[in-house]
């Protein structure tokens, strides 16, 4: 399927630079496809993220680690992509339960585990759900736009990753000396600038 001309250099583009870093594809995904995964997992994709996947679809790296790394949203394997889906809340729940993690915006933390662990289920269930890329890496489902930053999640430890999809995959996949580039030279404050804010995210990303 072609690109959208909104999206179609950044698309090119990144595909070469996945290509060239033995990223797998298949076929794009069709309309109907899209629209089966977002009423089967209750997501919306940000139209950037959707011309990615419409345009060619990663499956996975030639590599032993590669292989499940990016999300087969034309998989039958249900459980696998729930199992992502659920991933930045299962690693935020292991810290509470194992690190004392608690945000001062959640109030007093409740005496009990499994108390604690509903607060907390709530604040995140009222986020921007977070759309797995590759490997740990996520992009907000919300604002339904395109530009939402890319994050690295893993249990508390979630940090900015891209400013944007396209930015995230130069960020993971460029030669090591040439990634990061947006940020050579910049102050903090500039370059907390340069991502968009995600309720509730942007906080975990902050802490």
């Amino acid at each position: 399927m072609d690109a959208p001309s909104e999206f179609e250099e950044a698309i090119r583009s990144s595909i070469e630079l996945l290509k060239s870093r033995h990223v797998v594809f298949e076929d794009g995904l069709s309309d109907l496809e899209i629209y089966q995964c977002e009423q089967r997992f209750e997501i919306r994709f940000p139209p950037d993220l959707r011309a990615f996947l419409q345009t060619l679809l990663p499956v996975g790296i030639e590599s032993d680690w590669g292989r499940d790394a990016f999300p087969n949203w034309r998989s039958n394997d249900e459980a696998r992509l729930l199992e992502r889906l659920n991933w930045p809340f299962d690693g935020i729940a292991f810290d509470i339960e194992n690190n004392s993690f608690w945000l001062d915006d959640w109030g007093p933390r409740p005496g009990g585990l499994q108390e604690a662990l509903q607060v907390a289920r709530r604040h995140v269930e009222a986020a921007p759900k977070l759309i797995p890329v590759c490997s740990h890496r996520y992009l907000p489902s919300e604002p339904l736009i395109a530009g939402n930053p890319v994050f690295s999640v893993h249990q508390t430890d979630i940090i900015f990753y891209g400013c944007d999809l396209w930015d995230y995959f130069w960020n993971e996949f460029a030669p090591q000396d040439e990634r990061w580039r947006r940020f050579k030279g910049i102050s903090e404050i500039e370059i907390a600038a340069a991502f968009r804010p995600i309720r509730f995210w942007t906080t975990m990303a902050q802490q």
